[in-house]
């Protein structure tokens, strides 16, 4: 399947096109119809044949020691003051600052 397909197509039917691709055939993803990308079958060489080895980054991280102490009482304010966390979008007390409006 060399036809280019519109991303549109392949979000409402992407399944289907998985299993084409599973079958063998090569997918030409388009936008506004002009290809930008290839779905393609995994060959067997790719496909991990083993499961990946457990401690892998084994000696290579760090922790400090002090991160395991306690907080002091100012580093606790911090934690615990609402009004320093309000400048994150997420933060229920958020309000977004007003935008200003651009000269014409």
């Amino acid at each position: 399947m060399e036809t280019p397909v519109n991303i549109h197509e392949i979000k409402a039917h992407l399944a289907e096109y998985l299993k084409a691709v599973e079958a063998g055939e090569t997918v030409v993803i388009a936008r506004r119809n002009k290809p930008v990308a290839k779905l393609v079958p995994v060959t067997p060489e790719e496909v991990r044949k083993s499961p990946r080895p457990l401690g892998l980054a084994k000696g290579k991280v760090t922790i400090d020691p002090a991160c395991f102490e306690p907080m002091d009482e100012a580093e606790m304010a911090i934690w615990e003051t609402p009004a320093l966390h309000t400048g994150d979008p997420r933060h229920p007390e958020h309000t977004p600052a007003p935008r200003k409006r651009e000269a014409r």
